[in-house]
């Protein structure tokens, strides 16, 4: 169960191996990231068609105009800009550095969590519709909607915990299969529609006869448009997959952008037939709970108008890629972990083990299930809330980055893309709160379990590498005795440096004869959990200092201590005076700032780091 957690050899903190990825070309990606994208096609139809009812070709072709002029523009942007598969969050992060960029990831994870979740669980009992609405299917199996859900969610919990590895081959035999099928069933039913033009006319008439003029239509269509967010969702897996883009960063780039470019291409294309179908040539009533066509309006037309068989071909290969599409929001779920928290220092050690975060995600979609009774229409809500806050969360990164940049023009249109998307989100959350609640529940849990996380490995020493310039080396080597005074910088003048040399004789009796070194520490970004450390020597009023900057000032030091012991084969000695004011309080500014109460920090962080006592460099505190 956590095979992968203890790793010999590996060097203290979170450091976290580069994975080489097997790269391929931009084509074949693309069939990873349309498992996801295109498997929507199996029961966004029908969810259009019950949430816009004849209006769904019209708000179905505003959903489309969004896709080609807003989320695919956005998300070239962030090829461009994020490159190695972190997306638009990695994004955000860097143009909101410190606590309120890590906090705002921290947040937004919950909704990648709630699209990533939903994915699974809406993907299952859509794959469970298409198995048990099949002809050949017994009918004692029809109330087995539930179970039979929790039984595939279940055996894809079972193929990651025994090992799991993404085959593009596997995507790209399931993608070309489902869009052949979808093409024949798409060709089949537009030509039953020109063939009967009373058709047309009907779907006409009702038109006008729900609606008085084309703006109204046009009005209400906007209205229900962000009930059909589904058909964005493939977009922040397309970036996430960047890595596996065959070529050097600038063909990755390219790469990302044609697979981007091409899948909302195809998308749109079949979107906009595929809802026209859809609604022409199905009763209204077939796509209601319990009617043929709910979650599986394809499948309904291509079992009338193309026979059983050719049917079932189509419900296996429907219910493969929605299965394939879980297991790759699966794997994009436990990737998740080690691209951000263990940066930040934000995940318990155990989650470097994907067997129990497997679990975990599992036992989340077993409730989700369960809370949403294995229903595809009800779960939708949820699952365009996710996906519309994470391209909200792109186009407002984009839009971030296009204006520091100095291209006001892009970074005005990125922004009118996010106040489009503000609307779509807002709206879909105001229609179906549900998607809301889970996303803060999960926002809450992340951000709670990694604060908590954070503070208990706050000893841990987690420096990545230190590297002394010249002159700083010169002083370690003639320093004799390594006796090593901790300074808090100041103004750094004259005064400050004998008011620490007097202290240092009170308080320890070290004498300036004893070649001592002064260490200085600030503290860069205190919101970094990890860091390389680049130390300088610096002589100045007649004294020898060591400066440097840090995420955290105790963490620091310890690791220069260790740094030093390893180079002359000495044990350094640092000296400290106590520090006044509340532990508690101190602890806090640790935890935060970066500061705190250095001295006893500093000591146990090197107790962690170096269990034999007698090669432990040595702190004194007066």
């Amino acid at each position: 169960m956590l095979q992968g957690l203890h790793r010999p050899g590996r060097k203290p903190g979170p450091h976290q191996e580069e994975v080489p990825h097997q790269q391929h070309r931009w084509w074949q990606v693309m069939c990873l990231t349309g498992v996801d994208y295109f498997s929507t096609l199996g029961y966004q139809p029908g969810i259009a068609a019950l949430a816009a009812g004849a209006l769904s070709p019209i708000a179905t072709l505003l959903l489309v105009a969004l896709t080609l002029f807003g989320a695919l523009p956005v998300y070239r942007s962030v090829a461009g800009q994020s490159p190695h598969g972190l997306g638009s969050l990695s994004m955000l992060e860097r143009l909101l550095p410190g606590w309120r960029g890590k906090l705002l990831v921290l947040f937004l994870l919950g909704f990648v969590a709630t699209a990533f979740i939903v994915t699974i669980t809406l993907s299952a009992a859509d794959a469970t519709a298409h198995l048990l609405h099949n002809p050949f299917v017994p009918d004692g199996l029809s109330g087995w909607q539930i179970p039979l859900t929790l039984a595939l969610i279940a055996a894809l919990g079972a193929v990651f915990l025994m090992g799991f590895s993404e085959a593009i081959s596997i995507a790209v035999v399931l993608v070309a299969v489902y869009l052949a099928l979808n093409v024949v069933v798409v060709a089949t039913a537009l030509g039953k529609v020109t063939a009967d033009p009373g058709l047309i006319t009907d779907w006409k008439n009702v038109l006008n006869a729900d609606h008085s003029n084309p703006i109204a239509m046009v009005a209400v269509s906007l209205f229900v448009m962000p009930k059909l967010a589904l058909g964005l969702s493939g977009f922040e897996t397309g970036v996430a997959v960047m890595p596996l883009v065959k070529g050097g960063l600038d063909a990755r780039i390219r790469g990302a952008r044609k697979l981007l470019t091409t899948a909302a291409i195809i998308m749109s294309v079949f979107l906009i037939t595929s809802s026209f179908a859809t609604t022409v040539l199905i009763p209204e009533k077939e796509f209601e709970t319990g009617g043929k066509a709910n979650g599986r309006a394809l499948a309904y037309l291509a079992h009338e108008y193309l026979g059983d068989w050719f049917g079932t071909a189509y419900d296996v290969s429907t219910i493969a890629i929605l299965w394939f599409a879980g297991a790759s929001a699966m794997a994009g779920l436990i990737n998740i972990v080690p691209r951000y928290l263990p940066r930040y220092g934000m995940a318990p050690d155990w989650v470097r083990a994907t067997r129990p975060m497997v679990l975990i995600f599992i036992g989340v979609s077993f409730v989700i299930t369960l809370l949403f009774r294995a229903e595809v229409e009800t779960q939708g809500g949820a699952y365009a809330t996710g996906v519309l806050a994470l391209i909200l969360s792109a186009a407002v990164a984009a839009a971030l980055a296009a204006w520091r940049r100095g291209r006001r023009r892009a970074g005005a249109g990125f922004g009118v893309v996010a106040l489009i998307l503000v609307y779509a989100t807002v709206a879909n959350i105001i229609e179906r709160p549900d998607g809301l609640v889970i996303a803060v529940l999960f926002s809450v849990a992340i951000v709670v379990t990694s604060l908590i996380s954070r503070a208990t490995r706050s000893t841990e020493l987690r420096v990545t590498e230190v590297g002394f310039d010249e002159e700083a080396r010169r002083f370690v080597r003639e320093a004799g005795d390594l006796r090593i005074i901790a300074n808090e910088p100041d103004a750094r003048d004259r005064a400050e440096y004998a008011d620490k040399a007097l202290e240092a004789w009170e308080l320890h009796r070290l004498g300036g004869g004893e070649g001592l070194l002064f260490l200085e520490m600030t503290v860069s970004d205190a919101s970094e959990f990890e860091s390389a450390l680049r130390v300088t020597g610096e002589e100045r009023h007649g004294h020898r200092i060591l400066r440097a900057e840090s995420p955290s000032i105790a963490n620091a030091i310890a690791a220069v201590l260790l740094h030093i012991r390893d180079e002359t084969g000495k044990q350094p000695h640092v000296y400290f005076h106590w520090a006044e004011g509340n532990p508690i309080g101190a602890l806090l500014r640790y935890l935060v700032f970066g500061g705190g109460d250095i001295p006893p920090l500093t000591r146990e962080i090197l107790r962690q780091a170096e269990p034999d006592i007698d090669s432990r460099p040595v702190v004194h505190v007066g």
